[in-house]
């Protein structure tokens, strides 16, 4: 009778042999997949194609020379690196690298999954190989195409927003740009300016102050020569006593008189902007009008902006019914209820609106990092198409990031064209600019008298008041060393 142990003894070790040779292969089809993520081409060297394997090999070391030279650029020489990145000749070439290399990082990885045979493995093995690889190609195809998009989307913003080709030196060191906040929507023909601000910014520092201008200041001057003054020679003044004129009609007045403007693409902004200049002394720069809707729009691209609330605040217009509160304390906003507490005053006035409308510009300077741009740099190109129409050039976008990451290192200060300092109805110009001129001195490290507000506040009655009433005043915004302290 046969020996069963001795009949079965030959199938063991051969069963053996093929699970190590099927173990063996499966690390080989993994290492392969793995090779191809660190080093693509090193795979195709190695087991297949190597002609194939060393021209991808090649470019993969000549891209991540470019990235490690572009990473020293920017630490040795911060300017020069955003020059590059906001290059528009850039942004294309770099779009269609990034495409080609997601492309062709894809296909090298299927070739690797290929040169690893997993049809021989058995079927678990199988799956799992071919997982890993597909999950390979997801990231790797999905980290680049996003990372061509946001090159896309970037250089689509430039050359839409940033069209203007004419190019602006600082003025006495500084940059001034008008900023001009108001809606173009239903009821309204064009966009009047609500919101009339000056951010003068040090040309080497990137210190920042906001001037910021009453919207019903009267009585505004404007630069001798130009067609505002020669209609107006006493100010912008109606001759009917009870009709009052105000500094965001100017816009309204000019372009409704167009022809008077010759040529000019637009009367409206010029002449604001001559009016700016002539109040406070200021040389503008460049001009950014920002559509409040579209200010919403980027509040909820980059997911709200945290403020501390300090007074509660009705969402709501004057003569409309209360939609709700943005309550007192810390809150995260999303765009539609930041943009009601920049710009209700059913409760207060406009000078506490402008208080709140600097606090909300100093939150977003402070929390919108290089890092929450990238990652929603889509949703900001599309809100920014809406929101923002300037003068600034492409070419000066370079001077301007760098001076706005410059800027967060040091406090924002401000100083806003208000009573009690300004009678807003019959004002005192020459006090205006010396007030302008004290917080830039101020701003800058230089030892001046008190300005003109800080005189006035001292010298008449000030209101009784609470340690926490006089701390949850918006207006306090209006005239400050540090606005991040003060909101």
């Amino acid at each position: 009778m046969p020996d069963d142990r001795s009949s079965a003894g030959p199938a063991a070790p051969a069963r053996t042999a093929a699970e190590e040779s099927a173990r063996v292969q499966f690390r080989r089809a993994i290492v392969l997949l793995v090779m191809t993520l660190v080093v693509p081409g090193s795979a195709q060297i190695a087991a297949g194609n190597r002609n194939v394997g060393r021209v991808a090999v090649r470019i993969w070391a000549s891209l991540l020379g470019v990235t490690l030279l572009g990473l020293l650029v920017a630490y040795l020489s911060r300017s020069t690196f955003l020059s590059l990145v906001l290059d528009q000749r850039v942004l294309f070439l770099g779009r269609w690298i990034v495409t080609a290399a997601a492309i062709g990082w894809v296909v090298l990885l299927l070739d690797a999954w290929r040169l690893g045979m997993p049809l021989r493995l058995p079927q678990r093995r199988r799956l799992i190989v071919t997982a890993v690889n597909g999950v390979l190609c997801f990231a790797v195809a999905g980290s680049l195409l996003f990372a061509a998009n946001v090159l896309a989307a970037q250089n689509h913003l430039i050359g839409t927003v940033f069209a203007s080709e004419e190019v602006a030196d600082a003025s006495d060191g500084r940059y001034n740009v008008l900023l001009l906040g108001g809606d173009s929507g239903e009821g309204r023909e064009g966009m009047r300016p609500d919101s009339i601000n000056v951010a003068s910014v040090d040309a080497e520092s990137g210190r920042t102050v906001i001037v910021s201008l009453p919207r019903n200041l009267q009585r505004v001057p404007f630069p001798e020569g130009t067609v505002m003054h020669e209609q107006f020679p006493d100010g912008f003044v109606s001759d009917d006593e009870d009709e009052g004129y105000y500094l965001n009609g100017v816009s309204t007045w000019a372009n409704d008189h167009a022809d008077l403007f010759g040529d000019t693409a637009d009367p409206g902004l010029l002449a604001t902007t001559q009016a700016v200049e002539a109040i406070t002394g200021l040389k503008i720069s460049y001009h950014a009008s920002i559509n409040m809707q579209g200010f919403a729009q980027l509040i909820d691209a980059v997911g709200g902006v945290t403020l501390d609330v300090k007074q509660r605040t009705p969402k709501s217009g004057i003569t409309e019914k209360t939609k709700g509160w943005i309550e007192v304390g810390e809150q995260k906003l999303n765009g539609d209820e930041a943009l009601w507490y920049a710009r209700s005053r059913k409760a207060d006035n406009d000078f506490a609106r402008m208080g709140r409308q600097k606090c909300v510009m100093n939150a977003m300077l402070a929390q919108l990092s290089p890092q929450k741009v990238l990652l929603n740099v889509q949703d900001i190109a599309k809100s920014s198409a809406a929101l923002l129409s300037t003068d600034i050039p492409a070419s000066e976008l370079d001077v301007f990031a760098d001076l706005a990451l410059k800027a967060r290192s040091f406090p924002v200060s401000t100083v806003s064209i208000v009573p009690p300092a300004v009678n807003t109805v019959d004002p005192d110009f020459p006090v205006v600019r010396q007030m302008v001129d004290d917080a830039i001195n101020a701003s800058e490290g230089a030892d001046e008298p008190p300005s003109a507000f800080e005189t006035a506040t001292a010298v008449l009655p000030q209101p009784e008041r609470s340690e926490e009433e006089a701390a949850a005043d918006p207006t306090l915004a209006n005239d400050t060393a540090d606005l991040a302290e003060t909101c």
